[in-house]
């Protein structure tokens, strides 16, 4: 279980990072890919290949409502991490924060991107702040013993001609950590490009 913790609390770190390192990209109008090579800490390295989307949506439902990104005006980015102490400590995903940074979502699977690649979620997690249309809430992957599913991201098509990542992602999110805490499905769709 230390273990899982541990990919949990690595997978956060890393999405909610990234959020914030997009944005400031995004709001910057910083082009340059080498910038995605920062280090995040002395064993997290970034890829070459974390890549702020220039194009494209990533739709987010939830509870019957339906959140969209558009990397035209809002930060989404996808990013490859890995441990430099474990090759075995992959990790990809998607992450995202809109203009007004009241919204952000991040998802993340353990491993190797590829195309038509299916992987298990190893974190996620959905924001809405103050100052969103409606009232805010956080949600996070719930990781209780009993739970077996945790979620899926279906990777169609990476980094071919102008299509950064192409798929389809499910997970399930908490509003808290109690072991009684409702659970709810997000469900969602990502189209992003690169020119």
């Amino acid at each position: 279980m230390r273990g899982k913790g541990f990919t949990y609390l690595l997978s956060i770190f890393v999405i909610t990072f990234m959020a914030v390192f997009a944005s400031c990209q995004k709001d910057s109008d910083v082009k340059d890919s080498s910038a995605a090579k920062t280090s995040v800490a002395d064993s997290v390295v970034m890829s070459p290949a974390n890549i702020l989307a220039v194009a494209g949506k990533l739709s987010v439902t939830i509870k019957d409502s339906t959140y969209i990104f558009d990397a035209s005006k809002d930060s989404i980015a996808f990013i490859n991490v890995h441990d430099d102490s474990d090759d075995k400590n992959r990790y990809y995903g998607i992450t995202a924060i809109n203009k007004e940074h009241n919204m952000s979502f991040g998802i993340s699977s353990s491993g190797y991107v590829h195309d038509n690649k299916n992987g298990d979620v190893a974190g996620s997690q959905f924001l809405l702040g103050p100052g969103y249309k409606t009232e805010g809430f956080q949600y996070s992957l719930s990781k209780y013993a009993g739970q077996k599913d945790f979620g899926n991201i279906h990777i169609d098509k990476y980094n071919q001609d102008s299509v950064l990542a192409k798929g389809t992602f499910h997970a399930w999110l908490s509003p808290n950590e109690k072991a009684d805490a409702p659970v709810y499905k997000i469900e969602g769709t990502f189209d992003l490009k690169l020119k």
